[in-house]
């Protein structure tokens, strides 16, 4: 076989005309990972292997949350959860553990994903199913799927919402609230059943509770909790969820973080109305109250859905500039992840685990007169 010279490294033959300032575009890390061997861990496989495509931007997520979300305390992170999370074990798997490590500050969440759960802290059991079941069948032997995972209609569901309404019925409930105040009772019933039942961190709204972390719900008619709050008004319970409270209270917690100096970051586990309402924040200081400001300093998104249909939940961060609720500036920390959010945020929540250590929980829960305070203070001050 004849010797070949390979070229001096990194050396070119074949100088071209136009090369000045190249080397800003091949200054990246280098693409040639060592083989894996099956002894790595998790956090060290996302850094050494994750780097193309959209393992890459997962790369680029895990490190913004890590490096610049969770540097020191000054940044708040408010968390956005659409999709079908807690059924799935997600809320006990990786959002228990980012509420307990003071990572996620205050939560955006569908209807569904607090109701469902309130299963896990009632020690009701979700089992591993398939998507091929017949619809028809299940319907006929009591059982709900939600994609392949199956519960039982009477022993869970309705034995659910047989213990929340008697919940619901209690004095504490009995005025008009918001649903962060919603769900910091219900929390505290739930970390209360989760005690009953001889259990730890299985429910993300006992943990939220126990961490001073409002949970907010954009849509709270949109779920069964809404379902018997509305089942209960018709017997003349006085519990009322007014949606305005939610809108002062949230963008109360985005205008201190402004007033103390300290930045916000807006991580988006899927998409729909709890993004939507994370981020109006910032038009709301902006457009409504009139504070000058340029808006969420961190921005990451996990996303299925397509930017070029129009959809909210494909709309990217740059988009999100032109109302305000990004800050400009601060695109290049602005992550968009194409990638299923079940698979995703396990892979975050072990990354963050393994390369930060705890946070000192801000309680924001407890601040909210506080921050309400300030809010309304500031609405006078630019609205005379």
């Amino acid at each position: 076989m004849a010797k070949i010279r390979l070229p001096k490294h990194f050396v070119s033959q074949y100088p071209h005309r136009f090369s000045k300032g190249k080397d800003r575009y091949l200054s990246g890390q280098r693409i040639l990972p060592k083989p894996i061997t099956g002894r790595e861990r998790l956090a060290d496989l996302v850094d050494r292997t994750f780097l193309a495509y959209n393992a890459a931007r997962l790369q680029e997520g895990c490190r913004l949350f890590t490096e610049k979300m969770l540097a020191d305390d000054r940044t708040v992170v408010g968390m956005s959860l659409a999709g079908a999370l807690t059924p799935a074990g997600l809320g006990a798997a990786a959002l228990v553990p980012l509420v307990k490590a003071g990572f996620v500050d205050w939560i955006v969440a569908t209807g569904a994903n607090l109701y469902h759960d309130m299963h896990h802290a009632m020690n009701l059991p979700l089992y591993r199913g398939s998507p091929q079941y017949r619809d028809t069948e299940l319907r006929r032997l009591g059982v709900v799927r939600i994609y392949d995972i199956v519960l039982d209609y009477n022993q869970v569901l309705m034995a659910t919402d047989d213990v929340l309404r008697k919940v619901l019925e209690q004095p504490e409930f009995h005025k008009e609230m918001g649903t962060a105040e919603l769900h910091h009772h219900l929390g505290r019933y739930c970390a209360e059943f989760e005690r009953q039942a001889g259990l730890k961190d299985a429910s993300l709204l006992a943990a939220a509770y126990r961490a001073g972390v409002p949970c907010f719900c954009p849509s709270p008619g949109d779920s069964t909790i809404g379902m018997n709050v509305a089942g209960i008004e018709l017997r003349g319970n006085p519990l009322r969820i007014n949606p305005s409270i939610d809108v002062n209270e949230s963008t109360s917690i985005v205008l201190a973080t402004q007033k103390a100096k300290r930045k916000s970051a807006a991580v988006l586990v899927g998409g729909g109305s709890p993004k939507n309402f994370l981020l109006q924040t910032e038009p709301q200081i902006q457009e409504v109250l009139r504070v000058p400001h340029v808006g969420h300093e961190y921005f990451l998104q996990f996303t299925d859905a397509r930017p070029d249909t129009g959809g909210l939940s494909g709309a990217t961060p740059h988009e999100a500039v032109s109302w305000g609720k990004v800050d400009p500036t601060r695109l290049p920390d602005a992550v968009v992840c194409y990638l299923d959010s079940t698979v995703a945020l396990p892979i975050l929540t072990h990354y963050a685990l393994a390369r930060r250590p705890r946070r000192p929980l801000k309680r924001l829960y407890e601040k909210l007169p506080k921050f309400l305070q300030v809010l309304t203070r500031e609405y006078h001050k630019h609205n005379p």
